[in-house]
Parts: structure tokens; sequence; C-alpha cells
């Protein structure tokens, strides 16, 4: 029997990911972002026939959010982190906790159901998930200041929201049970108490990531094996988690410090090659997590009973939407008044429209104990609230992003990439045919015929882009980056296949290999920095 279960989630498990890599492909042309399009399909797939998939806050939690949660941080920098400090804290502590303050008071007077679980509501919904806008972010080329305000925020309010949510379920669960000694164990609830639990717990994941993201970067520093490396990274990950819930602090907190130090600290004792896997492993981890996430999101949500309720989804949502007006415009005004770094008025449209909620919210809903009065009532408002972010706000921001004139490469760029696009394509398809030709699987007849009329193509596309080079010459700069990324790939390409057909030894290879490493990580780094890009 065991063996049997084992084989049916083992079945499930790549049923979902061939759903998974479908729907990637499929979005690829319809231009969507890929979450919602995942959760839109678990929908379908529900609606046509109930699935018993259960969404538990211990899967999500444990399994899913650190390594989402550690990717993320592993790409912030301390510079980007330090220069916007002030926006991201304020978003981040207070901006959760007026969150809270403003959702909940709205919920329970508009809905009518008790203050207590109004704020327990408010603190659940409080956490914003940004993947689909910084995946969307990425395609878009948006500012890389943008990014890291809208991931940094998440990435801290996520910690501050759980902690939050879990003193305000105490004094939730006081009110209804009328004795907090059944609800946390003993004493009652009082404000000193709540604050100090709250520093207690913010403090202690924050310290508990930093002490064992500090020890695996040294570790890390004297190891150059990237096979380990990985690996240790991946122990890190979700044993930050696990070590810090087990001390009863802030796990999500601790993943989000250990991945920051990793990704600061560690990166200066890894190798160039290292550096790649780690960056390609965690890219896909990450992916995988996410998309599991939102399809069974999409999967595990009860249309039927959002339907039944629309009146206090409506008024949940009224209340997301304004709280999340007020914190944005008031805290950036307010931060900006300190700093000489401010937020422009761009970037918060894209932050007030971009606080979409997801797994956390979810996973934090779940989590609600049956005691909880009004839990089946609070569940049916976060599974609404988080449907319209994904669907309607996620789907709505680059219309937004483009009114507003972020994140879109000028026109000259894109003539560059479509000229340059159309030459590469005209090159490929005549040396298909040339190899057709020359392997004997192409009448010599076809290939007269056909062969003067692609290079005819590639004669035409080659001076266009010569054409367009020669009146903006800055654009040579970025045809330089693209030829020298090209011919370091291709010299990674030869080296693998010398490796392979045994011209080279695994020693020399690995030798070479971080040489051409080194030399793409510095291109790419020129590119980003808008430096003069390096010789080949």
């Amino acid at each position: 029997m065991n063996m049997e279960n084992f084989l049916g989630t083992e079945t499930l498990i790549i049923e979902l990911l061939l759903i998974v890599s479908l729907v990637a492909l499929v979005v690829r042309r319809l231009r969507i972002p890929y979450t919602v399009a995942l959760v839109v399909v678990g929908l379908l797939i529900t609606f046509q026939q109930p699935q018993k998939i259960s969404l538990t806050p211990e899967l999500i939690l444990s399994l899913f959010i650190p390594p989402l949660v550690f990717e993320a941080a592993f790409h912030l920098e301390f510079k980007s982190l330090r220069e916007n400090w002030l926006p991201i804290v304020g978003l981040a502590i207070p901006g959760v906790l007026l969150t809270t303050a403003m959702v909940g008071a709205i919920v329970s007077w508009g809905v009518g159901i008790s203050l207590t679980s109004g704020l327990v509501f408010g603190a659940l919904i409080a956490a914003t998930d940004p993947v689909a806008v910084v995946a969307l972010f990425k395609a878009l080329g948006a500012p890389k200041r943008l990014t890291t305000l809208v991931e940094s925020e998440s990435l801290f309010n996520d910690g501050t929201a759980i902690v939050v949510f879990k003193l305000m379920l105490v004094i939730a669960l006081s009110a209804t049970v009328g004795n907090t000694e059944d609800a946390h164990g003993g004493g009652s609830f009082n404000l000193l108490t709540a604050t100090v639990d709250f520093v207690r717990v913010s403090a202690g994941g924050l310290l508990v990531g930093v002490g064992l993201g500090w020890i695996i970067a040294q570790i890390i520093a004297r190891v150059d094996d990237y096979l380990i490396e990985t690996i240790l990274t991946t122990v890190l990950a979700f044993g930050t988690y696990l070590v810090a819930e087990r001390f009863h602090v802030s796990g999500v907190l601790a993943v989000v410090a250990a991945g920051i130090i990793t990704g600061n600290v560690g990166l200066k004792g890894m190798s160039p090659t290292t550096r790649i896997v780690l960056f390609n492993f965690w890219e896909v981890l990450a992916f995988v997590a996410n998309s599991l996430v939102f399809l069974l999101i999409g999967l595990d949500v009860n249309l039927r009973e959002i339907g039944a309720n629309i009146f206090p989804i409506g008024v949940a949502l009224f209340a997301v939407l304004l709280s999340r007006a007020l914190v944005v415009y008031g805290l950036t005004f307010l931060t900006n008044l300190r700093t000489a770094n401010k937020v422009p008025l761009g970037f918060r449209h894209v932050l007030f429209w971009g606080g979409l909620r997801g797994a956390i919210s979810l996973a934090l809903a779940l989590s609600l104990p049956a005691a909880l009065a009004e839990r089946e009532l609070l569940l049916v408002m976060t599974f609404g609230v988080v449907l319209f972010t994904l669907l309607a706000q996620g789907t709505t921001m680059q219309l937004l992003m483009r009114r507003l004139g972020i994140g879109q490469p000028e026109k000259l760029e894109l003539e560059y990439e479509r000229r340059h696009g159309r030459l590469l394509a005209a090159q490929a398809a005549l040396r298909r045919v040339n190899e057709m030709h020359t392997g004997n699987t192409l009448s010599l007849t076809t290939w007269e015929e056909i062969e003067p009329e692609l290079r005819k193509q590639v004669a035409h596309a080659n001076a266009a882009q010569t054409a367009l080079l020669e009146e903006h010459p800055d654009l040579q700069t970025e045809e330089r980056e693209d030829a020298i990324l090209e011919g370091l790939r291709a010299q990674r390409a030869a080296l693998a296949q010398m490796l392979s057909s045994g011209m080279i030894s695994d020693a020399v290879y690995e030798e070479l290999i971080e040489e051409v490493d080194g030399r793409i990580s510095q291109a790419h780094r020129a590119a980003v920095e808008g430096a003069e890009p390096q010789t080949i």
C-alpha cells in the first residue's frame, strides 16, 4: 500500500510538471504572465473534474517557500538594499502593521465579523507575492531599482506578516474561547507582550539566517567544487527555515537573511563556473516550486464557494486595495522627505498595483484553526482576493508599465533586435538547406532553386542591419556585446565537445572552462553596468 501511495504521488508530480511545461510553451505566444496562466489552467481542470489535491500550510511553507525566498534573496545586493533601505523597511514593517489594522477594521465593519477575526485576515493578506510581476519586469527590462524595491518589500513583509498573523491569531482565539491559556499555552494577552514577541521572533529569525548564512559562506569560500557548493546552498535554504522554526522564530526571515548573506559574501569565494551553475540551479528550482504552487492554487480553489460569497470578497478586496494605496503612497511620500534617493511617482504606481497576493496568504489562511469562529469565511475571502490580484492586476501590469513608460526598450534597440533576428533566422535557414544538400537529403534541382533565394534573404537582412548600424553607431556596442557572448558560448560548447571526445582531460577541461566562464561573467557585468565590452 505504501508503494502504491508512493507511485501515485510520483505520477501526480510528473503530471503536474508536464502541465507546467505545456503551459510555459503556450504562454510564450499569448504574452500573459506565466503564473496567471497556471492558476487559470488549474481552475479549468478543477471546473471540469474536481480534484482531491489539498494545499496544507506545512506543504507550502516548508517545501515551496524556502526555494522561492532564497532564490530571490540570493540575488539581492547589499548596495541596492543600502540605497533603498528606508522605503523597503517602511513598507515591510509599518506598512504591514497599517495594512493589518485598516483591512481588519474595514472587513469587520463591512462583513459583520468580529474585529479580532478581521485583524487576523488583515495580517494574513498583508503579505505580497511579486513573482508574476517580477517575471514581467525581466521580460520588459524594468529598471533594476524598481525590481529591488518590489522584491525586497515582498521578502521582508512576508516574514513580518507571518509574525503579526501569529500574534493576531492569539488575540482572536483568546476572544473566541475567553482564555488565552487554551490558545497560547498560558498567560493573558497584552500589548507589551505582543511587541516583545514581535521583536523576538523577527530579530531571532534574522540572527539565525545571518549566522547560518555566514557559516555556509565561509565553507563555500574554501571549497572549489560546484556540486558541493550547490548542495550546501540547498541545505542552507531548507535547513535555515527548519532550524528557525524549531527555535520558534521566523523561518521566512531566516531564509531571507541566509540568502542575502550567501549571495553577497559567499559569491566572492566562488569560481565563475560555480557561480553560473548555482544561478542556473536555483533558477530551475525556483521555477519548479513557483509553477507548482500557482498550479495547485488553481486546483484547490472552490469556485462555487467564491460565487456564493461575492459580497464579503468584494468588501475584502476593497479593503486590500484601499489600504495598499494609502500605505504605498503615504509611506513613500514620508520616506521621500527623509532621503535624497526618492521613489519616483511611476514606481509608486507600480508598487501599488503590483501588490499581488499569493502563496503566503493562502498558507496562512489554510493554517487557521477550526476553533476560530469565522475560519471558513476568512478562507473564502483569501481565495477571492488572491484570484483577483493574480487574474486582474497580474494581467494588466504590462499595460500599466507601458502607459508609464517604465521598462520599455528604446524603439531603436527594438529595431536592431528585429533586424538582427531576421538576419540570424535567414542564416539558419541557409545553413540547414546546405546541410540537407551536402547530406544528399535534398535534390540538386530543389537546392539550386531554393539556395539563391535564401542567399538573397541573408544579403538583404545583412544590408538592413548594416545600414542601421551605420546610421546609429551607438548600436554597435550592443552588436559587439552579442558577438562577444556568442563567441564565448561557442568556446564553451567546443570545450565540452573536446571533453566528450577525449581530446582533453577532465582537469584541463575544468581549468579552461573556468577561464571562459570568467570572461562570460565579465561580459554580462559589463552589459548590465553599461561599461565598454571586453574582447573574446
